[in-house]
């Protein structure tokens, strides 16, 4: 199903020091204790006495605050339709490169309706502290079910026994789904986005009177093979398993508001080279079909590799989602981070399979949707995943939608569209 395009929400206004900042570029937009910040991001993330954002980067009616003692974290959150109680809450999980900001134009409108929005910095980005960001840290906090737990703590602490629906971009969408599998009483619906949910782990079944096969060396396995392609690739969650991915991208050549302009450009709509597609199987030739931001080449970078399609002058000042006083708040955070946070949960995936085992053949039976940029490759990128999802991952999926005129970052390149689909669904909820 495609999206027609729903007319565009009103831009907001900021302060009048904003606007006039905005002027000079994003450069001007990064405070002069961001500098500074950079040594200390390089032993760990962010400083424990950190103050919210500056009211100047949030539109009126969303604040920046914290939460104390949330699974060992203190979290940042972004949070609307704060003013009244007993509102039902929606819990919003972002993905990476993003920050709880990346959820600035669905938020008010989910408030207008009627419901409390929090939108947190997940464990290992932003403003929430409490977890460790050097590269060989304990990478077992990071695990798929803690940072449920992280989210579980969250919505405890607000004093809610459940939340209306959870709400999962990139990586917050598989994060969105767990929570759903593990604690239907408390996440009573789920909203995934741009990442299908193909389903919980499977264990060996009727194995007891078999026979053990032996194992035999089956060949190259699929990242090898991608090496041996022609034009030799790796996957891009490969790259980020390794030490040097954090540093050429924190510390790409272009600088890291220019690399963080190129990979959103990359992965979004106005790229003309993204017309997704499902692809024919998990083998090295299908995948090498995909965009460089996935299936990189063998010797590049992130950074070099989207510095190539970096959107020139006219593209930029085009480009009205994103525009450089937006830019320079993922600029600042990140420059003062880095990305290894955000990194650590790609390394971790295989220290929670074993526990993720425990719900071997659980299906999402709550309300779902999925949500997705008819430009977006993350539809597609494990192949099988969005028929899965739909056939027998979820069993109540009330729709798939494809948003026109949006890539991977559907909620910032359709922000009116996306949230006139979420409130859709959220008004078919019993």
């Amino acid at each position: 199903m495609t999206s027609a395009k729903f007319n565009s929400i009103p831009k907001l206004s900021r302060r009048q020091l904003m606007g006039s900042m905005a002027l000079l570029g994003p450069a001007a937009l990064i405070s002069s204790t961001a500098i500074p910040n950079l040594a200390m991001a390089a032993n760990n993330s962010t400083p424990d006495d950190i103050g919210p954002y500056p009211s100047s980067w949030l539109p009126e009616g969303i604040r920046s605050r914290f939460v104390d003692d949330i699974n060992g974290l203190r979290v940042h959150i972004l949070e609307a339709g704060y003013e009244t109680s007993n509102r039902p809450a929606l819990l919003l999980l972002h993905g990476f490169p993003e920050l709880s900001y990346s959820w600035r134009k669905v938020m008010l409108p989910l408030a207008e309706a009627g419901y409390h929005v929090i939108a947190p910095d997940i464990r290992g980005y932003g403003r929430t502290t409490g977890w460790n960001g050097e590269y060989d840290a304990d990478l077992y906090e990071f695990r798929r079910l803690n940072i449920v737990r992280d989210a579980l703590g969250l919505v405890s602490a607000f004093g809610y026994e459940s939340v209306a629906a959870v709400i999962g971009h990139d990586f917050g969408s598989p994060v969105a789904a767990w929570c759903a599998v593990t604690r239907p009483d408390v996440f009573r619906a789920v909203a995934m986005m741009s990442a299908p949910f193909g389903g919980t782990p499977t264990l060996p079944f009727d194995t007891a009177n078999s026979p053990r096969q032996p194992q035999t060396n089956s060949g190259p396995n699929i990242y090898e093979q991608l090496a041996a392609l022609l034009r030799p690739r790796k996957h891009y969650q490969r790259y980020y398993n390794t030490r040097e991915a954090n540093e050429n991208m924190w510390k790409a050549e272009q600088g890291i508001s220019n690399f963080i302009r190129a990979y959103y450009h990359h992965k979004s709509a106005d790229w003309d080279g993204n017309k997704p597609y499902r692809l024919a199987g998990r083998t090295a030739e299908e995948w090498a079909k995909m965009p460089t931001y996935y299936i990189m080449d063998l010797a590049k970078g992130m950074a070099e590799t989207v510095a190539e399609v970096m959107p020139n002058a006219a593209e930029v000042a085009a480009n009205k989602w994103l525009p450089d006083q937006d830019l320079a708040v993922y600029a600042e955070e990140y420059g003062r981070t880095s990305f290894q946070g955000g990194l650590h949960h790609y390394r971790s995936g295989g220290i929670g399979a074993p526990e993720m085992q425990l719900y071997a053949g659980r299906t999402i039976d709550q309300p779902s949707v999925f949500i997705s940029g008819a430009s977006d490759w993350g539809s597609y990128q494990s192949p099988g995943s969005l028929e899965r999802m739909q056939e027998s991952a979820c069993t109540d999926m009330r729709a798939v939608h494809m948003v026109t005129g949006a890539g991977h970052w559907v909620q910032q390149e359709q922000g009116a569209e996306t949230s006139r689909l979420l409130l859709a669904f959220l008004s078919t909820l019993a």
